[in-house]
Formats: C-alpha cells, sequence, structure tokens
C-alpha cells in the first residue's frame, strides 16, 4: 500500500516536513496520493452545529439578533448595520495615495480580464422551424462577503465586484465584519475599495449571522432607514463559520463555493530559485496557521536549499509564529519526486488552490496540469501578483476541490436559460421518438401531451 510505504520515510528537516515518493509508482491500480499528501483537517460538519443555532435566531429576530451575535463574537456593536454613505466616502477620501493607485489599477485589470468572460446568445437551428435559444442572465441580487480577521482584504472587494458588475447584477451589496478599532465599521480600506467600485450597501457584520442576514433579509433597526433585502446569491471567502453558515443556507441561497484555508502547491526542478519558491511558501503561510504550503520537487538539493531559506527568511518576517504554525504544521510539507511527470500527478491529485511552476519550460509544464485553481507559471508570477494585480480572480476553490470545480469569475453570477421554440411540423417530426422514450420510461402521460397536440 503507498500509505504503509510512506509511513516508513518521512522525516522533518528543520522546519517542514518531508515525504518522498521517489519510487513509488503512483499510476499502479489502487494507489492514491491524496492519501499521504499534506492537508489541513477541517471539520465543517461540525461547524455547522454551531452556527445553525446563530442562522435559526437571525430567521426569528431579523436584526436584532445580527447585532447580538456580533456583539458576542466580535466584541462590538455598530451603532449602525448599515454603513452610512458618509462613512465610504470618508474612507475613500483618507486613503493612502499610493494604495489608491494600487487599487484603481487592480480594479482596471480585473476588468480587462473578466469582460473578456462574458458569453453571448446562441440560437442553435435542431431541425427545420424547431430551435433552442440560449441565453446567460444575471443573478438579480448578491451578497458579497469580505472577512475582516487577522488581515484587511481590500483585494477580495474587487475580485468579488468586478465579475458581478460585469455579469450585469443589478443589486449588490457586501458585508464586512465590524471592527471595535474602528468604531463598529468594517476596516476603512475596505469601505474605500467598495466607494472606488460604486458599491454604496455595505453592512458591518460578519460570520454565519452576516451569511444568515444576507439569506433571509432583515428590516434594519432605528437609525438604520430601510430593509436588507434577502440575496439570491452570496459568495466570498470567509472563515470557517461563513463556510459553515453558507453550507446550512445552500439552496434558500446559491453559492460559490465552501471555501477552506489558503494553500499554494510549488512544483520545481533544480532550475528552481530557492528564495523565490521560500519566499512564496512563506507568504501564503502568513494567512492562516492552517493555511498550506507545499512543494512538489525532482531536486533533493532544492528542498535542503529551500529549507534553509525558510529559515533564514522567517527570522525576517513579521508574522513568525502565525508562518511558522502553518509551515510545521501536518498541512504543510515538501514532497519528492522522481522527474516532472511523477510530480504532475501528485499535483493533479493535490489540486491546488494556487499553483506555481518553477521548472524549465514552465509554460509547457503549466499546460498539462489538469487541476488547479490557478497556476502561476515561472519565477516572475508569484501568488502574490495574482492576489491583488494579475487580473485574474484570487477567490478560488481549496481543499481538492479544484479538482471539479473552478474560482469565482462572471460565470458565477450568470445562469444559463434555455428556450425551446418549435412549429407543428418540427413537432410532429419528433413526436414518435419522444413517444417512445415516454412509455419506455412509463409514463404515458408524457406521451399523451404530444399526441394530443397531433392531428387526427
Amino acid at each position: 500500500m503507498l500509505t504503509s510505504r510512506l509511513q516508513a520515510r518521512p522525516t522533518i528537516v528543520s522546519v517542514i516536513q518531508r515525504i518522498d515518493l521517489r519510487g513509488v509508482d503512483l499510476a499502479a491500480a489502487g494507489t492514491d496520493p491524496r492519501a499521504v499528501l499534506p492537508r489541513a483537517a477541517i471539520d465543517v460538519e461540525e461547524a455547522t452545529a454551531t452556527v445553525i443555532p446563530i442562522v435559526r435566531d437571525v430567521q426569528a429576530r431579523g436584526a436584532e439578533a445580527v447585532l447580538d451575535w456580533t456583539e458576542r463574537l466580535d466584541g462590538v456593536r455598530p451603532a449602525h448595520l448599515r454603513v452610512p454613505k458618509d462613512a465610504i466616502a470618508a474612507a475613500v477620501a483618507g486613503l493612502d495615495p499610493a494604495v489608491r493607485a494600487a487599487l484603481e489599477e487592480s480594479i482596471r485589470r480585473a476588468r480587462l480580464v473578466h469582460s473578456d468572460q462574458v458569453r453571448g446568445e446562441t440560437i442553435t437551428t435542431v431541425v427545420e422551424g424547431g430551435t433552442v435559444t440560449e441565453r446567460w442572465l444575471p443573478v438579480a441580487r448578491v451578497g458579497l462577503y469580505v472577512p475582516g480577521g487577522r488581515a484587511v482584504y481590500p483585494s477580495s472587494v474587487i475580485m468579488n465586484v468586478v465579475p458581478a458588475q460585469i455579469a450585469g447584477v443589478e443589486s449588490l451589496c457586501v458585508v464586512s465584519p465590524a471592527q471595535a478599532d474602528h468604531g463598529g465599521l468594517p476596516h476603512p480600506t475596505i469601505l474605500a475599495a467598495c466607494g472606488l467600485l460604486g458599491i454604496e450597501e455595505v453592512y458591518a457584520v460578519g460570520g454565519a449571522q452576516a451569511i444568515a442576514m444576507l439569506a433571509y433579509g432583515v428590516d434594519l433597526p432605528d437609525g438604520d432607514l430601510g430593509h436588507c433585502a434577502p440575496v439570491d446569491m452570496v459568495t466570498g471567502p470567509g472563515n470557517i463559520w461563513v463556510t459553515a453558515a453558507k453550507r446550512v443556507l445552500k439552496g434558500q441561497i446559491g453559492i460559490d463555493s465552501e471555501a477552506g484555508p489558503t494553500e499554494v502547491a510549488v512544483l520545481a526542478d533544480d532550475s528552481a530559485d530557492p528564495a523565490h519558491v521560500a519566499a512564496d511558501l512563506i507568504s501564503q503561510a502568513e494567512h492562516d496557521t492552517l493555511a498550506a504550503a507545499v512543494l512538489v520537487t525532482t531536486s533533493p538539493e532544492l528542498a535542503d536549499a529551500v529549507d534553509r531559506e525558510i529559515t533564514d527568511q522567517l527570522a525576517r518576517t513579521k508574522h513568525v509564529e502565525r508562518i511558522t504554525e502553518a509551515l510545521t504544521g501536518p498541512q504543510s510539507g515538501i514532497v519528492l519526486v522522481d522527474d516532472i511527470d511523477q510530480g504532475l500527478r501528485v499535483v493533479d491529485a493535490y489540486a491546488a488552490e494556487h499553483l506555481e511552476i518553477h521548472t524549465r519550460d514552465a509554460r509547457d509544464v503549466a499546460l498539462r496540469v489538469r487541476n488547479a485553481g490557478a497556476i502561476f507559471v515561472g519565477t516572475h508570477a508569484p501568488v502574490s501578483l495574482g492576489d491583488y494585480c494579475a487580473g485574474s480572480n484570487h477567490v478560488l476553490p481549496t481543499g481538492g476541490s479544484a479538482a471539479h470545480s473552478s474560482g469565482l469569475s462572471v460565470q458565477t453570477f450568470l445562469r444559463g436559460i434555455h428556450i425551446i421554440d418549435y412549429d407543428a411540423d418540427a413537432l410532429a417530426g419528433a413526436a414518435d421518438h419522444v413517444v417512445a422514450l415516454a412509455l419506455a420510461e412509463d409514463l404515458p402521460g408524457h406521451a399523451a401531451a404530444i399526441t394530443v397536440r397531433l392531428p387526427d
């Protein structure tokens, strides 16, 4: 068995664990590298038991429940659930000029990329007199979740809002946790990003109570005029409680995905720069103690050099405790492989949220990858570029779900609708086939719905 073979060989070198897959036939029947690859253990199911009472309370008591849970969980009771427009304007006015320029450039690049994702209407003539038209229509109202915990994520405002706007979503609102340090409002840089994008409906609430508020809608309390109307869809990353609430409310609302801890995998050979690889692993570990950083390499020498670089760079890093916990956790590691072919099998099995390729002919190797949320080619395209200013979207599938799911895009906010238009002759031409299949499925009423339309 693959698992038993590996259990005898993993070692710890300084900071990050190693798993040696050299000599293991990953193509053999019964071998599944997912069983031994590093991955954070996240129990969303257990978290749902915690969030269900919150969701039900918000459904029953509305805004008061939202405020009560915000005070209890975040330590602040905002004076306003809906952020006043003048607070958004003040946040824009108070932006550092360099940050404003960076946000505006990020918006410009995201709009360029996402504008090319819009689908057009297609009309297919199936038979003479019979057509099927496919139209793509936007979701009517969307709630966009922007995290606000250890870090501030104005970039997530851009990544959610831009594709929704390009898709044509008419009603957009943003929710982000109330911050005690900012007078019960979301972080001002988040508010400023909303202002730059023209988003005026912003709520100072996070966590499961925010998802429930968006799903059910609430009448706003005294001092906040109006109503937070229920949304059709919620998108955006969050912590495990947000993910659990999205799972509980899926069906009541549409969701983009169940986001887990962030992750990066790097596929590298001996041509890679160990300082660059180490910096990229560290940058992803900076997000959270559960963040995953995985290097898959053909070169033991590179593995040693990256490990030394991690140790050296950690000494100069601000969030050293958080990063160290992430890198030394079971979700991170260095995986040794025989060659690039084996490395590709490993990274496809891992299906990383972010995958960097640091090899010779990096683009050719990247085009052979099947499973990844986003692929970063070569040493000049680190994940940090994609986080902010590549033009791509950074809301991506995690936890191996890149094997079957895509990142956030314009398509997330569009629904394909078929319009079937047949005349009498076209229906008659299909009638015998429809009747035969309906009777084969023992659904004579389906057959009768055809024959009743046919001439005697």
